[in-house]
Order: C-alpha cells, then sequence, then structure tokens
C-alpha cells in the first residue's frame, strides 16, 4: 500500500490513485552537457507513452537569482519546475518513472535528493539511475562510449555484462551523483550511465551520447526503444561537428604554414567555445510547422521527439517547454 502523499511535497494534486506501478525504476535527468541526460529522458518519455502523474514543490531550495526582460518589461520570478512522468504497460517486466529536473537546486541539495528517494520509495522503486555526459578528447565521427558506476555490486556485474565502461575512478558531480549517494543511502540498487562526447562541442547538442545511454539502459531493463529518430538525429549532427571541427583544423594548419608562432601549451584551451550565432528570427512559416507538429503530437504521443527535435533545431525549446511537457499530462 502506498503511503499518503503530503501536500507538502506536491504542487500538483493530480495524483492518479489507481497508478500501482509494476517494480518501477526511476530514471532522473537534468540539464547538463551535450543536453545528453535530457535528450534521453524526453525520449523515453515519447516512445513509452508516459503521462505527467506528480511535481515537487522545490521551492524551498531555489533562489532567484536573475529575471528575464522581454520588451523592456521584467517578467515574474519563476522558479525550476521538477516533475515526474510514469509509464504504465502490462507487457513490460517493470514500470518506469522519469524524474526531470529543470534545473539543479542552489541549495540544500542532498535534503532534496533524500526528499525525492522517499517520495519514490513511496511508490514501490528499488532502482534508481541517472543519466549523464562523459566529456573526452573523442572526435564527432567516433562511436559514442558509455561509462558506467553502480550503487551495488548486483548492479555492476549486471552492468558488467554489457558493452560498456567502468568509471574505476573519479567522481560524478551535480545531483547526477548526489541522488545516487542518498539511494545508497536507502538501500536501493542502481547507478548512473554516462554518454561519450567531444569535450570541444560541450556546449552543443549531442545525440550520439543520449543514444548510448538510451542503448545500455534498453539492455539492462529489457525494454525495447525504438531509436530510428534518434540515430537519425545523431547522423545529422555528427556530419556538422565534423564539417566545423574540419574547418578548425584546416585553419589550425593555415597558421602552421605560414610560420606563425605555436602558442605555448599553457595557453592552450581545448574547450573554447566558438562566437555564438546570432538570434534567429522565426519565420512564421516555421511556427506553422510547430502548430501542426504539437496537434500530431497530442494524438500520438510518440511523435512528441520529432516535435523536440523541431524546437531544438529553432532554439526556441525552453519558449514551448512547458506547452511541451503538457502533452504528458493526461494517461491514454
Amino acid at each position: 500500500m502506498q503511503r499518503p502523499i503530503r501536500s507538502e511535497e506536491i504542487l500538483s494534486k493530480r495524483m492518479d490513485e489507481k497508478l500501482d506501478l509494476k517494480n518501477p525504476w526511476l530514471i532522473a535527468v537534468w540539464p547538463g552537457m551535450g543536453q545528453v541526460a535530457l535528450s534521453a529522458g524526453y525520449y523515453l518519455m515519447a516512445k513509452l507513452g508516459m503521462h505527467l502523474f506528480a511535481e515537487f514543490s522545490a521551492s524551498e531550495w531555489f533562489d532567484v537569482e536573475s529575471v528575464d526582460v522581454k520588451n523592456g518589461l521584467i517578467q515574474s520570478n519563476r522558479i525550476p519546475r521538477s516533475r515526474f512522468f510514469a509509464s504504465k504497460n502490462g507487457e513490460l517486466k517493470q514500470d518506469v518513472i522519469v524524474f526531470i529536473g529543470e534545473a539543479q537546486p542552489s541549495h540544500g541539495k542532498y535534503a532534496f535528493c533524500r526528499h525525492l528517494i522517499e517520495f519514490v520509495q513511496g511508490l514501490g522503486v528499488q532502482r534508481v539511475f541517472t543519466f549523464a555526459a562523459m566529456a573526452t578528447s573523442m572526435r564527432p565521427e567516433h562511436d559514442s562510449r558509455t561509462f558506467v558506476a553502480a550503487i551495488d555490486a548486483e548492479s555492476l556485474a549486471e552492468l558488467e555484462r554489457l558493452e560498456v565502461s567502468i568509471l574505476k575512478d573519479g567522481h560524478i558531480g551535480g545531483l547526477n551523483g548526489t541522488l545516487l549517494g542518498a539511494a545508497a543511502e536507502a538501500g536501493l540498487r542502481g547507478g548512473c550511465i554516462l554518454g561519450e562526447m567531444p569535450r570541444l562541442f560541450s556546449h552543443l547538442p549531442f545525440p550520439k551520447a543520449s543514444l548510448s545511454v538510451l542503448d545500455v539502459f534498453s539492455q539492462l531493463s529489457q525494454i525495447e526503444i525504438d531509436t530510428s529518430e534518434l540515430s537519425e538525429q545523431a547522423r545529422a549532427v555528427d556530419e556538422r561537428l565534423g564539417e566545423i571541427l574540419s574547418q578548425m583544423e584546416g585553419m589550425v594548419e593555415q597558421e602552421e604554414s605560414a610560420e606563425q608562432p605555436e602558442t605555448p601549451e599553457s595557453e592552450f584551451q581545448e574547450d573554447v567555445e566558438p562566437p555564438s550565432p546570432p538570434e534567429k528570427k522565426i519565420e512564421r512559416k516555421d511556427r506553422a510547422l510547430i502548430s501542426r507538429l504539437f496537434e500530431e503530437a497530442k494524438k500520438d504521443r510518440t511523435k512528441a521527439y520529432e516535435l523536440k527535435q523541431e524546437l531544438d533545431r529553432l532554439g526556441i525549446f525552453q519558449e514551448y517547454e512547458d506547452r511541451f511537457l503538457d502533452l504528458f499530462k493526461n494517461p491514454d
């Protein structure tokens, strides 16, 4: 029997009393390098037909450090939202809960994680995983390796049987690691699955790393996930980043051939970001396309990721984020 949900825990009063999940696993994601975790989380939501079922009241963990200004007017303060989505499929070995946090708390991170773990334990969760990115010197065209670290020896043994690299030493920053520490304290199982991406492009979306994370999760959970859309997106991004890298390498070669003095190694910055492109004006036809994709996603939630790809391409996902997540409010 599930414990009562305290009002101070949840902002959304809409909680499906008949949720009754079967051996649910929790996947927790936050914004980070390459949008690796968020992209994987959103993709799972779309392909597993998830719906929003609860939301944390997290205002006590966030400070407002700035406000947005639009057309000269200061906008009202908005606390980052922390929401839970669930899939329920009788054919699956276990159900899945995806927790998506719009931002990591500015203080009280461990208390926040313990609060989250306490809540999902009430839903019967026994395994907790976080998704994250691992930035290395890899080239965009190379395969993304998957790194893992586990809470418990049994999960580690399961992961070692897959094509992964074990994170022998090091640390996992932010809530990607802190949540797992809280899960370990509560006696839960699980771990962190990290997708490899080029350090040089850590500020850009890198779907191939999200794909590698989902591949490992799919094998581990024995949940089949159609990753064709994500694979297609990864190929397009690889091609684009490869062109950028070739241009950068060509510029270096030109400088060397002109006998320019070499930059001292101590001053070399591998992850210098290129100038941000000018803000793109969204054309009417693009807005019309977005409206059409929203309508299609309302009828078929598996098409939601196609919508997200288009929002990312236009650089306006943040503008539409709440409307996008509203697609998952009601279960089928």
